[in-house]
């Protein structure tokens, strides 16, 4: 696969292909393992959307992509496709891993140890100075503090480790502001830490956009540490995909009468790890052995393409329905392989007639 940083004709090609509509971050891993280029996934999407029974989804233009490009390039960021040796490798463990991360700062930070640090928005004074204490203590062990420039929790963990080490996942472009308030603080995150963003230039952060980012924090870290959160947050979101990708969960336990600490005392009745200091946070992380990141690349290796058949195709369309479906089940119960299940569903995909939810689980539309 040519490197991106080295072909402006390969860099449009993937974000052509990353910006259109029905191609999400596991179609696009495979259509670039099933074909090797996003130019030849592209010429290819008539054909695969024809045989899922759908028409074929419109290309972003070129010139949406060039204009992508000249905008990261004139706010001082650039783009990692995933595949590329500096692409976060933890990042690029995941299925869903962003196709394509857009970042201002020291990519360099996520080479080293990096930890996940949220809690909530509305945090006691009590809960931000933990968190901030907790960060520069982390920060001063060669640890790098991840978080999402929210307020409360993520900033004071942030304003903790800035000296040391810190990376923010913002919801929105990375030319957008959110907190307004942290404008100050992104904008030096950006010069002297990392500033990372999925979403395209200007994109204003809606509801929407939060879970993605919460994956990339969660994804990022090899543990995530909650600090303060009340049930069904943002936050808990966040340690429960940290929990899926196989990363360390941990919590600070709070007062049960402090609704905000219930989240976290949930967290370590459910068997996360407590933590009352850095030396807990060391201590859960630090047996990780950094030799079995996977590579940067190992979100491409995937089993050789196989072609289905009619039969195939119908015995596993027959298999879905409206409410969402584990592929691993729809391998166990239609007798295919799993390469042959994933070629179905990503034609059905590419025809609009197949959607995607959490936790590997599909559904027909």
């Amino acid at each position: 696969m040519a490197d991106p940083d080295r072909s402006s004709g390969d860099a449009i090609a993937r974000l052509r292909l990353i910006r259109t509509a029905q191609v999400g971050p596991v179609t696009y891993a495979q259509l670039i393992a099933r074909f090797g280029s996003a130019d030849a996934a592209i010429a290819a999407l008539p054909q695969l959307a024809a045989r899922g029974g759908g028409k074929p989804p419109a290309v972003a233009p070129v010139a949406l992509a060039e204009r992508e490009l000249a905008t990261v390039r004139r706010l001082g960021a650039r783009h990692l496709f995933l595949g590329q040796p500096d692409y976060p490798a933890l990042l690029a463990e995941l299925d869903d891993a962003p196709p394509a991360l857009i970042v201002r700062g020291d990519t360099g930070l996520v080479a080293r140890t990096p930890v996940a640090m949220v809690g909530a928005r509305n945090a006691s004074a009590a809960a931000c100075r933990f968190a901030r204490q907790l960060a520069a203590e982390l920060g001063r062990e060669q640890v790098v503090v991840v978080s999402g420039l929210a307020r409360g929790v993520d900033t004071a963990a942030h304003v903790g480790s800035i000296a040391t080490g810190t990376i923010a996942v913002i919801a929105g472009g990375i030319d957008v502001v959110y907190p307004p308030e942290n404008a100050a603080l992104q904008e030096q995150i950006a010069t002297e830490g990392l500033l990372i963003a999925e979403q395209p230039p200007g994109t204003e952060p809606r509801a929407r956009h939060f879970p993605y980012r919460n994956r990339i924090i969660a994804g990022l870290a090899l543990g995530t540490v909650v600090v303060e959160a009340a049930p069904r947050s943002g936050s808990l979101i966040t340690a429960r995909l940290a929990g899926e990708f196989g990363r360390e969960v941990m919590a600070v336990p709070g007062s049960p009468l402090d609704p905000r600490a219930q989240g976290c005392n949930g967290l370590i009745r459910d068997g996360a790890t407590l933590i009352q200091s850095a030396a807990d946070v060391l201590e859960t992380i630090r047996p990780i052995d950094g030799r079995m990141v996977e590579s940067p690349n190992s979100a491409f290796r995937a089993p050789p393409p196989e072609d289905a058949s009619d039969a195939d195709r119908r015995a596993i369309i027959g298999l879905l329905g409206p409410v969402p479906v584990a592929i691993d089940e729809l391998i166990r119960q239609s007798g295919a392989s799993p390469a042959i299940v994933q070629t179905v569903l990503l034609e059905l995909e590419l025809a609009g007639r197949l959607e995607r939810h959490a936790g590997g689980r599909v559904a027909l539309l």
